[in-house]
C-alpha cells in the first residue's frame, strides 16, 4: 500500500516576520488587562493568531508586483478597469461596486433594503451581516435544519439553508416584507460549512416564485467551490472557478469580504445585476466611501485583488488550504476534542459546551476556552457562541445561541506544518487542566458587535 506523503506547502518562504515567544505569566496578565478579550490583545503578544482569517493572507509575488502598477488616479484609474473586467467575467454581473471591505457593502446594500418591518432570511447571518440588518431595525432569522446543527453528522453540505423554513417564513411576514434571502458560502457560523449547488438553485426557485432578491455572500466562494467538486455530484469534472461562475449566475447579488477568498488584507465588493438598485447604491457609496471607481480603495489594493480572484482557485492552493485546515482537525479529533465535523474550509470550530461542559452556558464556556488557549500557548481565536450572538429576554436572561462554538480560524499561506503542529500540542496541556477551567462574566459590552470590545471578569 502505499504510503501518504507529508502534506507540503505549495509555496515557498521569501520573507519571514518574526514571532515573540511569551511565557504563561506573562500572557495571564496580558489577558487580565485585556479584559479576557483576544481581541484587546496586542498583536505583539500573540504567537500564533487564529482570531480570524480575515485580512490575514499571506500575499503572493505576482500580487506584490502588481501592487507596484497601482494607478491612484480618483476617477477611471487603470488598476480599476482590471479589477471591474476580473469581478465582471467571475460574477457575469455588469454593476461592479468596490468597498474598503466586506461589511461596508453589506451597510450599502442592507441599509437600502432594510427598515423596520422589513425581514432577511438567511441560512446563518453572521454578525456583521446580522448587525448591519438589526441597525435598520429590520428582522434577521436563520433558517437551518435542526439534522445539520448536529457536531458531529458527517454531512457534506451542512451549511444549506432549509428551504421549508424559508417559504414558511416568507408566507409568515408576507413577500413584500422581505428584504432579501442571503445565502452565505461557506456558511461561517454554522461550522464553516459548505453550500451545495442543488441548495443554491432552490433559493433561486423560492426567489423567482415569490419576486425576491438573492443575495450571494461569498467571502469564501473559492473554498465552496472545492467542497462542490469534491462532495456533489455532476460536478467533479468543472474547475472551481467555473463552478463558482454557475453559482454567482443564479443570484441578484454578490457581497464578499475580499480579505478572505480575494487573498488581500483590504477589500470588498458589492456587485449587483439590476441597474435601478446600482444606482441606490452607487450614490450611498460615493456619499460614505468614495468614488465609484475606488470606494475607499487605493489602486495598490485593486490591483492585488485583480491577481488574488484568480490565484484563489489555483487547484494546488485549494487542494492544500482544505487539507491543511482538515489535518489540524483530524489531530484534534483524535485527542477526544469534541469539534464541529466534518471539517470546513477555513477554519476548525470546536463545541466548546461539550468541552467544557462543567461551565454553565451563562459563563461563556466558549470564551472560557479561547482565553485559555492564549494563556497556555499564546495561540488568539474566537468565540462563536453565547458572546457573539447571545441575547437578553426582557427581563435581561440570558438567551444562548444554539451552538457554543469556538473558531481557529487559519489565515491563508501564512503558517507552516509546525505551527499547526505546535497549536496541536498546546490541547495537550488544554486536555490537562480543562477540569480547573472556570468561566466569566460581563463587566462591559456595547449595544452592537459586543464580541469586539466587551471586557469580562473571571469568575
Amino acid at each position: 500500500m502505499k504510503k501518504e506523503r507529508t502534506l507540503a506547502e505549495p509555496f515557498r518562504i521569501k520573507m519571514i516576520e518574526p514571532l515573540r515567544m511569551t511565557t504563561v505569566e506573562y500572557r495571564k496578565k496580558a489577558l487580565q488587562k485585556a479584559g479576557y478579550n483576544p481581541f484587546l490583545l496586542s498583536s505583539d503578544d500573540v504567537y500564533i493568531d487564529l482570531l480570524t482569517d480575515s485580512g490575514t493572507s499571506a500575499m503572493s509575488d505576482r500580487q506584490w508586483s502588481a501592487m507596484m502598477l497601482g494607478d491612484e488616479s480618483y476617477a477611471g484609474a487603470r488598476s480599476w478597469e482590471k479589477l471591474e473586467a476580473e469581478v465582471k467575467d467571475l460574477t457575469g454581473m455588469h454593476y461592479v461596486l468596490p468597498a474598503h471591505q466586506g461589511r461596508a457593502a453589506e451597510r450599502i446594500l442592507y441599509s437600502l433594503l432594510g427598515g423596520k418591518d422589513k425581514v432577511f432570511i438567511s441560512n446563518t447571518h453572521f454578525d456583521t451581516t446580522r448587525a448591519n440588518i438589526e441597525f435598520t431595525g429590520a428582522l434577521a432569522i436563520d433558517c437551518m435544519d435542526e439534522n445539520l446543527l448536529n457536531a458531529e453528522a458527517e454531512l457534506p453540505f451542512k451549511g444549506n439553508i432549509d428551504i421549508e423554513q424559508a417559504r414558511a417564513t416568507v408566507l409568515k411576514y408576507g413577500k413584500e416584507n422581505i428584504g432579501a434571502v442571503i445565502l452565505t458560502v461557506t456558511n461561517n457560523s454554522s461550522g464553516g460549512q459548505p453550500v451545495s449547488m442543488e441548495n443554491a438553485r432552490q433559493v433561486k426557485a423560492l426567489c423567482d416564485e415569490f419576486g425576491l432578491l438573492f443575495v450571494l455572500d461569498g467571502c469564501r466562494i473559492a473554498e465552496n467551490s472545492y467542497f462542490i467538486k469534491h462532495r456533489e455530484g455532476g460536478l467533479e469534472n468543472l474547475d472551481y472557478r467555473t463552478i463558482a461562475q454557475q453559482m454567482l449566475s443564479l443570484c441578484d447579488a454578490f457581497i464578499m469580504s475580499a480579505k478572505k477568498d480575494g487573498l488581500v488584507n483590504m477589500g470588498g465588493l458589492l456587485v449587483l445585476r439590476q441597474q435601478k438598485l446600482a444606482e441606490k447604491c452607487t450614490n450611498l457609496l460615493i456619499i460614505s466611501e468614495g468614488f465609484a471607481t475606488y470606494g475607499g480603495l487605493s489602486g495598490r489594493d485593486m490591483e492585488a485583488m485583480a491577481v488574488g480572484l484568480r490565484e484563489v482557485f489555483d487547484p494546488d492552493y485549494l487542494h492544500y488550504r482544505i487539507k491543511s485546515t482538515e489535518y489540524l482537525g483530524q489531530h484534534l479529533h483524535r485527542k477526544g476534542v469534541p469539534l464541529i465535523r466534518p471539517y470546513g474550509g477555513h477554519a476548525i470550530y470546536l463545541d466548546a459546551g461539550k468541552f467544557y461542559d462543567h461551565i454553565p452556558v451563562h459563563q461563556f464556556p466558549g470564551q472560557a476556552l479561547v482565553c485559555d488557549l492564549y494563556e497556555q500557548g499564546g495561540i488568539r481565536c474566537v468565540e462563536v457562541g453565547s458572546v457573539m450572538f447571545g441575547k437578553y429576554d426582557e427581563q435581561r436572561n440570558h438567551i444562548p445561541p444554539k451552538n457554543e462554538l469556538v473558531r481557529l480560524a487559519i489565515p491563508r499561506r501564512v503558517y507552516t506544518q509546525s505551527h499547526i503542529d505546535y497549536v496541536i500540542d498546546v490541547f495537550d496541556d488544554i486536555l490537562e487542566m480543562k477540569a480547573q477551567s472556570r468561566g466569566l462574566k460581563i463587566a462591559y459590552e456595547p449595544t452592537f458587535l459586543r464580541h469586539f470590545t466587551a471586557r469580562f471578569d473571571r469568575i
